[in-house]
């Protein structure tokens, strides 16, 4: 059975900034202990948003005009390094239900579409008016239109962005959920399991 179609996420949203943001940068190896990911929120960018005596840095999210933002904004290659799952699942549990940025590492792209967390691509140049926007204004709201694949803000910006087809496809249809998709069609599994000599 489809689960709740993504046609489009909002909130207020949050530059950071750098390019070849890795995955053990947005939630550090030693925070992996877990049995289920939840909890993992508050360990997101944990070594970049603390010094190693425990005290806050100047990092983006530490700064009180963006707090509770949900669109993350970011530059080139977002997410790469490991495969770990974690690191999508950490941001969404730290409150992210979208993110924009130049370009992405696939796995993540991949992982943050199974937590129906929309990853879209923007240019350099668009992803600067954006920052530029969301600087000079932190309360403006940013849309994600995974429908239209555009990007606007409350101020009356609007970006194009792209996506994979098959990823806005599972996004825009609710069959984003691999698990899901497994369990609907159990019977068509079994049947072909039952044709196969080896099972």
């Amino acid at each position: 059975m489809p689960l709740d179609p993504v046609t489009q996420v909002s909130g207020r949203a949050i530059f950071i900034p750098g390019a070849d943001i890795d995955t053990d940068r947005i939630i550090p190896a030693r925070f992996m202990k877990c049995v289920t990911f939840d909890g993992l929120g508050e360990f997101a960018f944990y070594d970049v948003r603390f010094d190693e005596h425990g005290n806050k840095t100047n990092h983006p999210l530490n700064d009180p005009r963006f707090d509770g933002a949900s669109i993350l904004v970011a530059g080139l290659n977002f997410g790469c390094g490991s495969s770990r799952e974690h690191a999508p699942q950490s941001l969404r549990k730290y409150g992210f239900n979208g993110v924009i940025a130049q370009s992405f590492a696939e796995i993540f792209f991949g992982n943050s579409t199974g937590l129906a967390m929309p990853c879209v691509v923007a240019s350099a140049a668009d992803i600067d008016a954006l920052r530029a926007a969301i600087e000079a204004d932190p309360k403006v709201e940013v849309t994600i239109d995974v429908d239209q694949l555009k990007v606007r803000t409350s101020g009356g910006l609007e970006i194009p962005v792209t996506m994979p087809d098959s990823a806005r496809d599972a996004l825009v249809s609710g069959r984003w959920d691999p698990i899901q998709e497994l369990l609907d069609n159990e019977s068509a599994i079994e049947k072909k399991a039952a044709e196969l000599h080896y099972v």
